[in-house]
């Protein structure tokens, strides 16, 4: 993931990775657009910790998008083309 988001490779969009916000760290975040990008494997399926992290997290503006850790290997110009059309709608 960090070599589609790196260096402003993505429409030119300035991401960070493992950032320290308030009690997390965040995978990807774009602050300019506050954009979350969490890459997950499954054991946070229905996690009531992410529900409360993302709720956290909105409470201070930010949208948080979930990928599986499968679907960033697999789909990853599918991945890209979800995060272009979320980051689009903010």
């Amino acid at each position: 993931m960090w070599r589609l988001l790196r260096e402003r490779r993505l429409s030119a969009y300035k991401f960070r990775r493992q950032v320290p916000f308030k009690n997390y760290i965040l995978d990807f975040v774009c602050f300019e657009k506050r954009f979350v990008i969490e890459i997950d494997g499954s054991q946070h399926a229905e996690s009531q910790r992410d529900a409360t992290r993302a709720a956290a997290l909105a409470s201070e503006g930010f949208q948080t998008a979930r990928y599986w850790n499968n679907d960033v290997l697999q789909q990853p110009v599918a991945v890209q083309e979800d995060i272009l059309a979320k980051l689009a709608e903010r």
